[in-house]
């Protein structure tokens, strides 16, 4: 199976990001995770995006606030496909995240979350990678189905409490 590389700008988006470990590691999808900066070590962030593939990667998941332009120095790096997490805080409580990380230019593409969308980064990550793995396309297929169970349960105990 391909690994998940989930990078984050700053060690204080960890509290978002760690809903995307759970939900990986609940799938059984290996990953590395690592703090790198677009703006303070765009060097690391070319050099380990563009050995990515080479390396067993099969997505990129980048998380990170403020003018969070991440992502999309991920995407420029590698043709791999990049999920942007845009996170909340700072001056314009995650505005400028989001707008960073969603506004590509053509024919760099970043597919984008919501704001402190970690999770859905992972389930994403795993439908990617599932194009080529029937065990992991299995695993969301009972994912989504224990979700639906959920659901229905609350609907039961809500209409035997009424």
């Amino acid at each position: 199976m391909k690994k998940a590389a989930v990078i984050m700008g700053s060690d204080s988006d960890l509290p978002v990001v760690e809903k995307a470990f759970a939900v990986l590691r609940d799938l059984g999808i290996p990953f590395e995770a690592r703090v790198m900066s677009a703006h303070r070590t765009p060097e690391d962030v070319a050099s380990f995006v563009g050995g990515a593939k080479d390396n067993g990667f099969g997505v990129i998941i980048a998380c990170a606030g403020m003018a969070a332009h991440l992502a999309g120095v991920c995407a420029a790096a590698t043709t791999l496909p990049v999920i942007g997490v845009p996170i909340k805080g700072g001056m314009l409580d995650g505005l400028d995240a989001l707008l960073s990380t969603v506004q590509m230019p053509t024919g760099i593409p970043v597919a984008t979350v919501a704001m402190n969308g970690a999770a859905n980064a992972a389930i994403l990550a795993a439908e990617i990678l599932a194009l080529s793995d029937d065990g992991l396309a299995e695993a969301l297929f009972e994912m989504r189905k224990a979700g639906a169970d959920k659901v229905r349960a609350k609907d039961k105990t809500l209409a035997q409490s009424l």
